[in-house]
């Protein structure tokens, strides 16, 4: 977390909402996979509306509607009960503050606070959602904007999200829940986005379900993630008549680029619409944009303008042009005194019908100690609380529960062909290009025995190539080692030597996006891929999926090289047999690709990853292996590998989500699964699964 307190400390506000400079700037070469997906962006729409008819933008809106709820996995059909609980009352002098409790899925608290006006008659609303500030709902910021509302004659919700505040994995306030702790909703296919999107809509059930409230006049408004949290709802649920989204409104395509937390990204969104297209969603109803001069660019006043250009046409065609503006301040990410009092303005003129939407002044206040304002001070949590995490390993489970098993050989091989379609059309491949495009072959690179070659027009990787000595050469015999990490390097290095020695040809190819392809600044917290895996998310091409086609091309690139390409020494040539070893965490790419392409006809994995279903954050695992849904449309890495059946395949040690060794047990446990496709394809001795060390002779040997 360090990288994201120092810029904490340059005066944004904790993790700057989310979005931090990743080190890439303008005056530096552009790095070529952040290049290749600034290319697969969608492109942002002049915005002069010349060619937009009201069919058209209804058509067009239809459409961002349809993809949004295809990227959030869909919305439960029937909630469940809210069983509203309030846990203290705190009386001041023109509010109270209630401290509630809402469910918002079963079993999933939601902690909250209302303000409520002590005033008669029916109240205008405003739900307020916090951005990433450590201390959330209870967050200065948060309760100054609160409490001016409701001193303004207000009913005010303020919500901690989904694992942010007081529904951390920990009890402590501060956590962060972005990053490998958001990364376990991905599998599933309940990005945290849209969870956000839900819970927030759930909360406007409660609002109407207040006395207090008059139901037809309800606004939101947060500021940095918040402000992302204000756009989606505002734009998903029509229920909000006034949204207002603070120093977060920019473009997508400056998304690319930069770092934003995992809560704010909608799995293929650049690739399907643009930002503009979103606040477009909100029109009629009215939209004020707050942006910052001293703001970071991907939220700065010129992207925002771009997305305003594009959204301006879609509010004229719905009869209001003056229902989308944006106020300028000359102020840093923050949600300051100025801002609110534009909000109260803003929010008097859209949901009471007072004034013209002028700045209303900030009235005085007392901020309460944020530990104070907590529904569970200290360590009151209930035991049985519910985390992100467990959350997401509870859906998981869920999912798999429905799959049935296939029994017997013609059972299997159906099973195999339906899913392994299936896997190339989910989220992970279905973006790729062909792999079977042709290829110009390896070309010579600058030291000896490396080579270059071209995965897809755009992407040139490195690749080493290795030839066992001529006494123990196994002719037309090949193994493609793939690594992630750095920290492998000497392990990789020994199994190269063992694998030469064994007589077969080792090609090494580096994927893309990592090790000298690696883009700058890259890590955040725990995910050492955070922004390149958050670039592949928002273009709807996962890294997994990328990386997996970088192992197929390069094995492509070699069959398209000409005899003595490759140097001194008989080299491997087209037909000859593949095996693939995936070590650490390219262990779940080299089990995709062998899965979707049947010339690897060998394949281990060196303590890798044995499930996406974990109760806690990932730890020792990449953000770019966590492919949007693939639990949900495939299955998890056991029914995977078992496309891989009959074909030899080595689990050679692994790990959970969380980063723990597992035992022989466990392991055997884990991949009962794939042990049982080896059974129906009559060739259990084809699978082994061990807790020892990788032997290469248990992959290699005949």
């Amino acid at each position: 977390m360090s990288s994201i307190r120092r810029w904490c400390v340059l005066g944004m506000a904790w993790l700057a909402g989310g979005l931090l400079p990743s080190g890439v700037h303008a005056q530096e070469p552009v790095p070529e996979y952040l290049a290749l997906m600034r290319a697969a962006a969608h492109r942002d729409v002049a915005g002069d509306g010349s060619t937009l008819t009201e069919v058209i933008a209804a058509r067009r809106l239809q459409e961002v509607r349809k993809n949004l709820l295809e990227a959030w996995g869909g919305f439960p059909e029937t909630p469940c009960d809210l069983a509203p609980r309030v846990l203290e009352t705190v009386d001041r002098d023109d509010y109270k503050l209630e401290k509630l409790l809402l469910q918002t899925y079963p079993g999933v608290w939601m902690t909250a606070h209302a303000y409520v006006p002590k005033r008669e008659g029916k109240l205008p609303a405003v739900l307020c959602v916090h951005g990433h500030w450590k201390e959330a709902k209870q967050a200065p910021a948060v309760q100054a904007r609160c409490i001016g509302l409701a001193k303004h004659g207000y009913f005010v919700l303020a919500v901690d999200a989904f694992g942010a505040g007081e529904r951390a994995v920990g009890e402590s306030l501060g956590e962060y829940h972005g990053e490998m702790t958001a990364a376990t909703l991905l599998p599933v296919g309940k990005p945290l986005s849209g969870i956000q999107v839900y819970e927030n809509m759930r909360a406007v059930d409660y609002i109407q379900s207040r006395p207090e409230v008059d139901p037809q006049r309800i606004g939101i408004t947060g500021a940095s993630g918040g402000g992302n949290q204000a756009m989606y709802a505002g734009a998903w649920d029509s229920r909000f008549k006034a949204v207002v989204p603070v120093c977060s409104v920019g473009t997508y395509n400056a998304y690319l680029g930069t770092a934003c937390c995992m809560c704010e990204v909608v799995p293929g969104a650049a690739r399907f619409c643009c930002e503009g297209e979103i606040l477009g969603l909100v029109a009629p109803r009215g939209l004020m944009l707050f942006n910052a001069t001293k703001d970071a660019n991907q939220f700065s006043v010129k992207e925002a303008r771009k997305s305003l250009a594009v959204a301006q046409p879609f509010f004229d065609l719905a009869g209001a042009p003056a229902g989308v503006q944006q106020t300028v301040f000359d102020w840093h990410h923050d949600y300051s005194k100025t801002m609110r009092e534009r909000l109260y303005g803003w929010m008097a003129l859209h949901l009471k019908g007072e004034g013209d939407g002028s700045p209303l002044p900030d009235p005085e206040m007392t901020l309460e100690e944020p530990e104070a304002l907590r529904c569970y001070p200290g360590t009151a949590r209930p035991d049985d609380w519910v985390t992100l995490p467990q959350f997401a390993a509870a859906e998981g489970r869920n999912l798999l529960s429905r799959l049935d098993q296939p029994v017997g050989g013609p059972a299997w091989l159906n099973w195999q062909s339906i899913t392994r379609d299936k896997l190339r059309k989910s989220s992970a491949f279905a973006n790729n290009p062909r792999v079977d495009e042709p290829s110009s072959g390896m070309q010579a690179g600058s030291e000896p025995g490396t080579f270059t070659f071209v995965s897809e027009p755009g992407v040139t990787l490195s690749a080493r190539y290795r030839i066992p000595p001529a006494d123990v050469a196994a002719p037309a015999r090949l193994v493609v080692l793939a690594n992630l990490d750095a920290e492998n390097a000497e392990q990789v290095e020994k199994l190269i030597a063992a694998c030469l020695a064994q007589g077969w040809h080792v090609l090494i190819p580096q994927l893309r996006a990592t090790g000298p392809g690696s883009v700058p600044g890259d890590k955040i917290g725990n995910a050492p891929d955070h922004n390149s895996a958050q670039w592949g998310l928002w273009v709807g091409r996962p890294l997994l999926g990328q990386w997996a086609y970088d192992l197929q091309r390069a094995v492509t690139a070699l069959e398209s090289t000409p005899p003595g390409g490759l140097g001194n020494g008989p080299a491997w040539t087209k037909g000859g047999e593949v095996a693939v070893v995936g070590v650490g965490n390219a262990g779940p790419v080299v089990i995709c690709a062998a899965a979707t392409d049947s010339r690897f006809r060998r394949v281990a994995t060196v303590n890798s990853l044995v499930s996406y279903i974990s109760n806690v954050p990932y730890r020792g695992q990449r953000a770019g292996l966590m492919a949007p849904g693939i639990v949900r449309d495939v299955g998890d890495l056991p029914q995977i590998a078992a496309l891989i059946a009959p074909r030899r395949l080595v689990i050679a040690g692994g790990v959970s989500g969380g980063g723990e060794t597992l035992s022989g047990t466990e392991l055997q446990s884990s991949w009962g699964w794939t042990q049982s496709a080896y059974e129906n394809a009559s060739v259990p001795a084809s699978l082994t699964i061990s807790a020892g060390e990788f032997d290469p002779a248990q992959l290699l040997k005949d």
